[in-house]
């Protein structure tokens, strides 16, 4: 009996320890790619949320994975990892043992939610994206509709195939089973705006009856407990009810002033909740048809409604990328989930190395600890999507620009995080931002054609240069002299930034310019294209002389290593690629996001390279740090040229120690050696 006792305390003990360790993880740790240190956002919400049967887990879809929570303290239980696609639907089988997801690149796979075991991979939708998957009640057997305008059956035991159910003339949107088990009702999205209900007989392979009326696509169908009600939602912004025994139409409930995205009943049916594009949960009662009341706590528009199966609370995602939970009978909000996160447009590194910002659709600048990869603030204030974000070379002032309504570029103040007055010149949105390496001027591009110069203290504006396309992308030069742009028309202007004039046009490539960037000796301009190809330009000779050729969609973002050598490259095939741009020889290829790579920025030290990507996701990826010589500024008074006021202002700090502008070597003291060095370059400029 003792050693009995003694074993199952171990193995209790064993077990305790091991979920604490696994809890203790940070979820930022979660299935890295290799070569990644670290992942920063959870992705975008991509599908409908559901509970478990036991209310004890919450299944939320993304676009990196499935994302399982504590339904009670919304802890990260596990992450999911499978799909080669953002997660488009979930469910849970009757008795919670088996999750089944489906994505957009139409795959589906089935989990053990407890111990996020991949259990089976049904293939059968070959193309198309998997709208909706439902279980039939006490049963291993679930449903998936399909862009492909097919609903399918499988075993979720052996991920069998059973049996294909045609007839919607659109993508089928939505997929329910009524409680029984004798009724799968499914909706067709645009192009078809019908539902039809199958029988359980013959595998449910004989749809027999199509409920007409919706005058646009249905978003969501949704069988009452009794199963004595069918409800729709759809993109007239409509919910019908229905008996699905007749097909008659009951009701017609009219609140929503844009698309109904989803509806759920309650557990004891005396609920309907409905999600709508116009920012709003409506709770209804199905006996009155009436409408109970509204919750406007989401920012953008409302995808998801799923009532926890004990009565006890309503879940709703949206667009904002928040779940929010209410109390259905109170009308009470509860809490929010937050961490989701919008597609990232580009990130900078402050050239400190301390922090770096983030921006993207989410209308926020994210600063984040450039060491612990914790975010440190947010900065808000502009009114829609970011597209353009840097910092001042001294890391003290951040520009931001984006698109419509907000064309305005934003100045902040990095340590007040407080906006300064907002430049406002473009009339349309602001694509690049970039200052030059001597912090005097701002550049910015926009789709008005323009690029256009700022004075980076004042924000006055100094100059526009019109380059007859819309400008994707702008650079300095290292000396601040030259300031290239890219864009529309496929042609990369270089630009006189004092005067203002144009330089040059390069013209090789063959579609839109999205990314240009000097060489840190300033002799080799890169240019990345949605032609694919990456090319090096001699600044000298205007010509190109090496293309580099692998990526197998557009270049969205290119930065040179420390070196001068490696180049790292970013696109919407997924992948960053290295390249050796001496010999044009691809080094190596990292990957990690599920969806396209928009931007890429390196830290000073070369140690961490930083991806945002359209999954809304931030991979930081560890590289050896490469330290910088130290740079050596003979010219101390900063006047243009090295003279006799130059050594007698060293002359009047030797002996000094620490950080000193006449320190010319930089070693922490400033002695007879920084004398030598300026004298020896006396008439420099």
């Amino acid at each position: 009996m003792k050693p009995t006792r003694f074993l199952i305390l171990t193995i209790l003990f064993v077990s305790i320890l091991f979920h604490a360790n696994v809890s203790a993880q940070d979820y930022t740790e979660w299935h890295l790619p290799e070569g990644a240190k670290a992942r920063l956002g959870k992705g975008a919400i991509t599908g409908d949320i559901q509970y478990s049967p036991d209310r004890n887990l919450l299944a939320v879809p993304s676009s990196i994975g499935v994302w399982i929570y504590d339904a009670d303290t919304y802890q990260e239980i596990d992450l999911l990892v499978g799909h080669a696609a953002p997660v488009s639907a979930v469910a849970f089988s009757s008795d919670g043992h088996t999750l089944v997801s489906g994505s957009q690149d139409g795959t589906i796979q089935a989990w053990n939610p407890h111990t996020g075991e991949l259990k089976a991979s049904p293939r059968g939708h070959e193309r198309g994206r998997i709208n909706s998957i439902a279980f039939l009640p006490q049963s291993r057997i679930f449903a998936s509709g399909c862009s492909d305008k097919t609903v399918r059956l499988w075993s979720a035991t052996t991920g069998n195939y059973i049996t294909t159910l045609m007839g919607h003339t659109g993508p089928v949107a939505s997929v329910a089973f009524s409680r029984d088990g004798l009724m799968l009702a499914s909706g067709g999205g645009h192009e078809d705006n019908t539902i039809r209900l199958w029988k359980a007989e013959d595998n449910f392979r004989i749809a027999v009856t199509s409920l007409i009326g919706h005058e646009y696509g249905v978003t969501s169908v949704a069988f009452s407990p009794d199963g004595q009600l069918l409800v729709s939602g759809s993109m007239d912004d409509t919910i019908r009810l229905w008996d699905p025994h007749t097909g008659e139409h009951k009701a017609t409930l009219t609140a929503h002033t844009r698309d109904v995205t989803s509806v759920a009943f309650s557990p004891d049916g005396q609920t309907l909740a409905s999600a709508g594009s116009d920012e709003t949960v409506r709770l209804w009662d199905p006996a009155t048809e009436t409408l109970k009341t509204t919750f406007t706590g989401h920012t953008g528009w409302s995808a998801s409604v799923a009532f926890s199966p004990d009565g006890q609370t309503l879940a709703s995602s949206a667009d904002d990328q928040m779940i929010q939970f209410w109390d259905y009978i109170t009308f009470e909000h509860k809490s929010t989930l937050t961490g989701h996160t919008f597609p990232v447009n580009e990130i900078a590194f402050a050239p400190n190395g301390q922090i770096f910002a983030s921006v993207g659709d989410g209308k926020a600048i994210d600063l984040w600890d450039a060491h612990t990869g914790q975010l440190r603030d947010t900065l808000i204030g502009h009114g829609g999507s970011l597209f353009a974000v840097a910092f001042s070379p001294d890391s003290e002032i951040l520009a931001s620009g984006g698109g419509k309504p907000d064309t305005a570029i934003r100045l902040w103040d990095v340590h007040a995080a407080q906006p300064k007055a907002p430049i406002t010149s473009h009339k349309f949105g602001v694509e690049s931002i970039v200052f030059s390496p001597d912090g005097k001027t701002l550049a910015s591009g926009s789709w008005d054609s323009t690029a256009r110069l700022w004075d980076a203290d004042t924000g006055e504006h100094k100059g526009t240069l019109k380059a007859g396309a819309n400008v994707y992308t702008v650079a300095f030069s290292p000396d601040s002299r030259t300031l290239a742009s890219g864009g529309q028309g496929a042609t990369i202007h270089l630009w006189d930034v004092e005067s203002g004039e144009h330089q040059a046009s390069l013209e090789e490539h063959t579609r839109p310019v999205d990314v240009v960037a000097f060489s840190p000796d300033g002799r080799t301009l890169v240019s990345g294209s949605r032609d694919s190809t990456i090319r090096l330009w001699n600044i000298e000779t205007e010509r190109s002389y090496v293309t580099l050729i692998g990526h197998t969609s557009r270049i969205k973002s290119v930065v040179f290593f420390p070196d001068g050598v490696t180049l790292a490259s970013c696109s919407w095939d997924n992948t960053i690629r290295l390249w050796d741009t001496q010999t044009g020889h691809l080094q190596s290829t990292l990957t990690g996001h599920i969806t396209g790579v928009n931007t890429l920025a390196l830290s000073r030290d070369g140690g961490t390279l930083a991806s945002g990507s359209e999954d809304g996701t931030i991979l930081l990826w560890e590289f050896t740090p490469i330290e910088p010589e130290p740079k050596i500024i003979v010219d101390v008074n900063g006047d243009g040229v090295v003279n006799i006021q130059d050594l007698v202002l060293v002359a009047s700090h030797l002996g000094e120690v620490g950080l000193s502008p006449a320190d010319v070597n930089g070693d922490g003291v400033v002695n007879i050696q920084d004398l030598v060095l300026v004298a020896s370059r006396f008439g420099d400029n």
